[in-house]
């Protein structure tokens, strides 16, 4: 994946973050239940925390040309939308069923911060 794209779904996945808390805190609070807002808030936290990292990732990408770098992004990408997507579902429409999607999102963010490691442990160009 490009640099490009990195930063374009970054820019949408953080507007998107910030809307669905938006959305949450205001027009979701007394409608969902406590359980179903805490699923809300982890899906927007999550999304936040990646679509940094993801940032992170698309910047240094201008610097160095790096499959690790690469694969981190695409794995914290694929993350935020099993994860957090899973998540707003589920919590915007109590379908229980999709709780099992949401480790997937998991192991695919904790594949990016592993590549991430990999990346900085590398030893491209001297860094």
């Amino acid at each position: 994946m490009t640099v490009r794209i990195f930063l374009l779904f970054a820019s949408i996945s953080g507007f998107v973050a910030v809307g669905m808390g938006a959305f949450g805190a205001h027009a979701l609070r007394g409608l969902l239940s406590e359980r179903l807002m805490q699923v809300m808030q982890t899906a927007v936290q999550y999304q936040f925390y990646h679509t940094l990292a993801l940032l992170a990732v698309a910047l240094l990408l201008r610097h160095h040309t790096s499959r690790l770098l690469s694969g981190s992004g695409v794995a914290f990408a694929t993350g935020i939308i099993l994860f957090s997507g899973s998540l707003y579902v589920l919590a915007l429409t109590g379908e229980h069923w999709l709780g099992a999607i949401t480790p997937f999102g998991g192991i695919a963010f904790l594949t990016g911060w592993f590549l991430l490691a990999l990346h900085a442990l590398s030893n491209q160009r001297g860094n």
